[in-house]
Formats: structure tokens, sequence, C-alpha cells
């Protein structure tokens, strides 16, 4: 996933349905999954999150930690990209 010029580097798809996973069988209600890049770390972040609107909140600049880039985000449940 995420090959291309515009991405820092690929995110495994083993990794990402586990993710999906782990955010479907929280006791949390999550129904979103946030795929952030780390500069620090320099790999991808899973950030869960209830609600649509904390997705643009994240992706608004200056929301998120200085050192993250949201990349993607996906509804756990079907699985689609919304962002």
């Amino acid at each position: 996933m995420f090959n291309g010029p515009d991405y820092p580097q690929t995110l495994d798809e083993s990794l990402f349905d586990e993710w999906l996973e782990k955010g479907r069988e929280s006791k949390i209600p999550y129904a979103y999954l946030l795929i952030v890049w780390d500069e620090l770390d320099a790999k991808y972040r899973p950030v869960y999150t209830e609600k649509r609107s904390d997705i643009q909140q994240y992706a608004r600049y200056g929301q998120s930690p200085e050192n993250q880039l949201l990349v993607a985000a996906y509804d756990l449940y079907s699985e689609g990209r919304v962002l």
C-alpha cells in the first residue's frame, strides 16, 4: 500500500489488516482508522477515532502532532477509504 512518490514508503498489507482487526476488536467503539506517518520514527502508525469529525480536526494543519502527517483514513467496517 501507499506506493509511489507521494508517500515516504510502502505499508505492508498484512500490517494494515492487523490494524483494522485491532480497531474492530477494541472495547472502545472506534469507527475509523487513521494512518499517520511518524517523521521521527520513519514509519506508519495507526490512530483510531470514534467520530468522522475527528478526522478533519486531525487533518487540519497544525492540529496533529508536529512530527506526524495524516496519510489516509479508513472506515473500520467497510474498509473504504474516507480520506
